[in-house]
């Protein structure tokens, strides 16, 4: 036989009602609300973890052919092997890098910015992921051999393209050195193939380049022409004292090439790091499988670095990230070292919900019975309060019937609520108690009400 077309609310109506008889309503709203109270904080801490991971990233490199670019390209194959996109953005290398981070409106979420550099703007949200190299200062020169920085005063020189470490960094040399445009020296600001053969051509005295923004195989050329001398900064112990995000590094005799002596003697050099520089927006997740390229890139020994020297937390102007702290304590999130990138995202996400149900799920689970069991109990014990009331106005009020009348009255208008209290069988004793109690009062009030 087939059911009516209401038969399924009829049977909802009936369980209902049947449930509200057995447990009362206090229960299952409890549970409702704890119910309620866990799904809103798993959507809260979903919301906080940014749901899913971008799966493209934004960096800021260098010119082409520079160390920067050619560094970018490496972490773009790492990262492709997870299923990120990472989009270089070509600059004038690491100043121009630091002012695109500092920019709101650029489309750029990290860069390699060489330590101690400094623009205009707002940086409070830009954090350090670490220092990821040494990036020293290569000063060539044509004529007798200098030993001093101050000997350059009143020479031709170039510092490459404003933007470029090796500009930010002349200029405070120069400025410790008394160097200054007006004094009879010429400071230019060409590109890095123009400077080269200026120099080469012999119409600037002296080049300063870095490998961020200038191609690593136009210094090898100048490194082996015979008429251009590599600086040795004699005081670079000194400098690297009096700035404290330089450091002392030296380039063996024959580093460069072995069969032809390049270079002659050791050069030493002074030279910061380079950091890698991101906004504090950066995902967690992103941060780390920034920091495993680096590794991978970095952690090679080389001619200035030992192996595993770098990645390294090494603060400097900006503050290590919070993520990139754990993960120099910690290393790699458990669930990214297990599984690919996109399920371990996936697994994460999930846990950001199932963790916080669970956590008020669980206690609120046991104590939903207590809490139900004090709100039965509350409904009944309420009534005693009005019945001590009655009682004891009826010891210190009324002498004549009158007044026992109206007491009678009060209790039989209590009696009448009380008879319409439902509770559960299992406090159904408690509810009988109270209305022993209400009789016991009531043939109290008329054993001693007055005859009219």
């Amino acid at each position: 036989m087939s059911l009516p077309p209401d038969a399924p609310r009829t049977r909802m109506e009936r369980a209902r009602a049947r449930l509200s008889t057995h447990v009362g309503h206090g229960l299952p709203i409890s549970i409702g609300l704890i119910l309620v109270i866990s799904i809103v904080a798993g959507v809260l801490a979903f919301v906080f973890l940014n749901s899913a991971p971008p799966t493209t990233l934004t960096m800021a490199s260098g010119p082409a052919g520079s160390a920067f670019r050619i560094t970018a390209e490496e972490y773009r194959k790492i990262l492709a092997r997870q299923g990120v996109t990472l989009k270089i953005v070509a600059s004038q290398g690491s100043r121009d890098n630091l002012a695109q981070l500092a920019n709101a409106a650029a489309k750029v979420d990290v860069g390699f910015v060489v330590g101690g550099e400094t623009v205009g703007g707002d940086l409070s949200r830009l954090v350090s992921l670490g220092s990821v190299s040494y990036q020293p200062l290569m000063i060539f020169y044509r004529g007798r051999t200098k030993t001093l920085l101050s000997e350059f005063k009143g020479h031709r020189l170039d510092v490459g393209l404003e933007g470029s470490g090796a500009s930010a960094l002349s200029q405070r040399l120069f400025e410790a050195n008394g160097i200054k445009p007006g004094d009879g020296t010429q400071i230019g600001h060409a590109a890095s193939e123009t400077s080269i053969k200026a120099l080469l051509d012999g119409r600037i005295d002296a080049l300063f380049a870095m490998s961020d923004s200038t191609p690593t195989a136009m210094m090898r050329q100048l490194l082996r022409d015979p008429d251009i001398h590599l600086f040795n900064f004699v005081q670079a112990e000194g400098y690297a004292h009096r700035f404290t995000f330089l450091n002392r590094l030296v380039l063996p005799r024959g580093a460069i090439d072995f069969g032809e002596d390049i270079p002659a003697d050791d050069v030493v050099l002074i030279a910061p790091t380079v950091e890698l520089i991101a906004r504090d927006s950066l995902h967690p997740a992103l941060s780390d499988l920034l920091l495993e390229a680096a590794r991978e890139v970095h952690g090679r020994a080389g001619l200035y670095k030992k192996s595993g020297e770098f990645p390294a937390p090494i603060e400097h102007d900006f503050a290590i990230s919070a993520d990139a702290s754990r993960y120099y304590a910690s290393g790699r999130g458990f669930f990214y070292r297990m599984f690919p990138f996109w399920i371990a995202s996936l697994i994460e996400r999930l846990l950001a919900i199932v963790v916080p149900m669970t956590i008020i799920l669980i206690p609120g689970i046991k104590i939903a019975p207590a809490v139900f069991r004090w709100r039965t109990e509350s409904r009944i014990y309420r009534w005693y309060a009005v019945l001590q009331r009655i009682d004891r106005d009826s010891n210190e009020g009324p002498t004549d019937p009158a007044g026992f009348d109206a007491l009678l009255h009060r209790l039989a208008h209590m009696e009448a609520a009380v008879m319409k209290l439902a509770v559960p069988p299992a406090y159904g004793d408690l509810l009988y108690d109270l209305r022993g109690h209400i009789a016991v009062v009531r043939k109290s009030l008329r054993a001693r009400r007055p005859a009219a």
